[in-house]
């Protein structure tokens, strides 16, 4: 499919997950109305996923759903964790369509089967029907049955692994609050391959410090290695960053390619 990008919003980013259930909401607009822009100044197919911060991710934890079914209240958690995830995609969803967006939900835990945390089946011509309409798609990080755990948390990178595979997408823009991936020193790692990961993987924690039952920064550069094509990790809360990669700018954050 032409010009088609993935945009990844990070949960850290769109919500406060020091506090429950919390999203930021002048973040979100933002974020929505440079999309808009740069659909409105360039021929952008987009397909937008998004992780679920402090939504999902307090039930996750108390249910301990990333382990699977564990005992008799999994599938309790299963059920909370679903519904808190999805709340947080209603406010991604609407806050594209204000932005003059035509936005439709994706609800992976819904059409997805997996094993071992992993995708192995997802009807997607539906996505892809959406696409080719100039109607943007709009996943999210979600709970899924799982062949082997009986259930399982499939993250928004692995998603968008999944959807690479069949979409074709030609880069992949994954929105967080830094401005890439920080070395030891702090400073800005401007591209990840396989033949440097184990020497920066000591470097990779999670976001802020903040319980993230999908593997933080860590699962990030994992799977966007895995996606084969080139994922770059860029700051949201820089105003335009988003919008001027959108554009085609490049060298923004730090550049994730096998």
């Amino acid at each position: 499919m032409k010009n088609l990008i993935f945009v990844k919003l990070g949960g850290s980013l769109i919500t406060d997950k020091s506090k429950p259930y919390t999203a930021r909401m002048d973040v979100i607009k933002r974020l929505c109305r440079e999309i808009h822009e740069a659909r409105s100044k360039k021929k952008i197919t987009l397909l937008i996923g998004h992780g679920g911060g402090s939504f999902p991710h307090v039930s996750a934890q108390k249910y301990q759903t990333h382990r699977g079914v564990i005992n008799e209240k999994s599938w309790e958690g299963f059920a909370k964790v679903q519904d808190d995830a999805s709340k947080l995609n209603r406010i991604i969803v609407s806050s594209l369509i204000d932005a003059g967006e035509n936005a439709i939900s994706v609800q992976p835990s819904a059409s997805c089967i997996a094993h071992n945390d992993r995708i192995i089946e997802w009807y997607t011509n539906p996505i892809k029907t959406s696409l080719a309409k100039g109607i943007i798609p709009v996943p999210y990080g979600d709970v899924c049955l799982d062949r082997k755990k009986g259930c399982c948390i499939i993250s928004t990178e692995e998603i968008l692994r999944f959807l690479a595979k069949n979409l074709k997408p030609q880069r992949v823009i994954m929105v967080g609050k830094v401005d890439g991936v920080f070395d030891s020193k702090g400073n800005v790692i401007k591209k990840i391959s396989k033949d440097n990961l184990s020497s920066v993987r000591k470097a990779l924690l999670s976001s802020d410090g903040v319980a993230d039952v999908t593997g933080g920064m860590v699962h990030k550069v994992e799977k966007s290695l895995e996606i084969g094509v080139e994922v770059e990790i860029i700051n949201g809360l820089k105003p335009s960053i988003l919008k001027r990669s959108l554009m085609g700018e490049k060298g923004l954050g730090t550049t994730i390619k096998s």
